[in-house]
C-alpha cells in the first residue's frame, strides 16, 4: 500500500478539507487543541473545502484549510513548507483579519468568536524542544489571561523523533501520519480513531483519480520550480530590481523585459515578497 505526502499542496487540502469525510477535521482538531467534555467540537463547516480545479496550478509554499465550529469559533489549519521570512507578521495579520471580518456577520463585538491558528511547519520555528507548543496573550507577570479570543499552536515536524511503535496519544498518531505519510507502507495496527482512519483512506493513492495524481505531481513540480527562479534570481541580483520597479509601479511586462525575465518568474518575486 503506498500513501501520498501529506504535505503536499492537495494531498493537505484533499484529507483535510474534504466535506464528504469531516470527521478527519474534527478528530484532527480535537486532539491537536486537547478539548474534552463541552469543548470538544462535535460539528465543523469548511470555508474553503477541497476543489481540485482550483488548485492545480496554484501557489504551493502556504497550505491552509479554514473552518468554524458548533460553537462559531474558527480554525485556520495552515501547512508551511517554507520558512520565509515575515512569516509570524503574516500570522498575526491573517488570524486578526478571520476575527475582525466576522463583524460583518454581528452587530455588537460581544457577539465575536474566538480564531485559533494551527500552523503544521516542516521547519523549526521556536526554541521549545517540544515539536508542540501553544501561544496566548497572558500578563507577562502574573500568567493571567484575559484576552482569549486568539491562540496559536504550531506543531513544527522535524522535531517530532518518535517511531511507529512509540505512538501512544492520538496526537502524536496524527503528527506522524502528517510528517512520514509518504514512507508508510501500511495502516498501523490498534488505529481505533475513525477520523485519523478516514485520513489514512484519503492518503491511500489507489483511491485517487488520474486528474488527482496529475495535479498533486503538478504541485510538488511548482514549488520545485518556484524554489529555483527564487534562488537563480537572487544569486544574479534581481530581486532587489524587481521589487523597486514594482513598487515604482512599473508594469510586471517592461519589468520582466528589464531585467531579463519572464512574466511568470516576476511575479512568482512579487508574490513572494508579498507574504513576508
Amino acid at each position: 500500500m503506498k500513501f501520498v505526502d501529506v504535505k503536499n499542496d492537495i494531498a493537505f487540502r484533499k484529507i483535510f478539507g474534504n466535506e464528504n469525510r469531516k470527521e478527519t477535521l474534527i478528530s484532527f482538531l480535537n486532539a491537536v487543541l486537547d478539548f474534552h467534555g463541552d469543548q470538544r467540537i462535535k460539528q465543523v463547516s469548511i470555508l474553503n473545502p477541497y476543489q481540485l480545479p482550483k488548485l492545480k496550478g496554484g501557489k504551493v509554499t502556504i497550505i491552509d484549510v479554514k473552518a468554524t465550529d458548533q460553537v462559531g469559533r474558527t480554525y485556520i489549519i495552515e501547512m508551511q513548507v517554507g520558512d520565509i521570512d515575515g512569516f509570524e507578521k503574516r500570522v498575526l495579520y491573517y488570524s486578526s483579519k478571520s476575527y475582525s471580518d466576522q463583524i460583518k456577520r454581528a452587530d455588537f463585538y460581544r457577539k465575536l468568536r474566538p480564531v485559533i491558528f494551527i500552523g503544521i511547519l516542516d521547519f523549526v520555528h521556536t526554541e521549545n524542544k517540544k515539536y508542540i507548543s501553544r501561544s496566548q496573550v497572558r500578563d507577562i507577570e502574573t500568567g493571567e489571561q484575559t484576552i482569549k479570543d486568539m491562540e496559536f499552536t504550531f506543531i513544527e515536524l522535524p522535531k517530532f523523533k518518535l517511531e511507529l511503535d512509540d505512538l501512544k496519544t492520538l496526537i502524536e498518531k496524527w503528527v506522524y501520519f502528517i510528517k512520514n505519510g509518504e514512507n508508510i507502507e501500511v495502516v498501523p495496527e490498534n488505529l481505533h480513531d475513525e477520523g485519523l482512519k478516514s485520513a489514512y483512506e484519503e492518503a491511500n493513492v489507489q483511491t485517487w483519480t488520474q486528474e488527482e495524481l496529475d495535479a498533486y505531481e503538478y504541485a510538488f513540480m511548482r514549488e520545485e520550480d518556484e524554489r529555483a527562479r527564487l534562488d537563480k534570481a537572487k544569486k544574479d541580483g534581481k530581486i532587489d530590481l524587481v521589487i523597486e520597479l514594482f513598487e515604482d509601479g512599473m508594469p510586471i511586462e517592461k519589468i520582466a523585459k528589464l531585467s531579463k525575465m519572464t512574466g511568470e518568474e516576476v511575479s512568482e518575486i512579487i508574490e513572494h515578497q508579498a507574504n513576508k
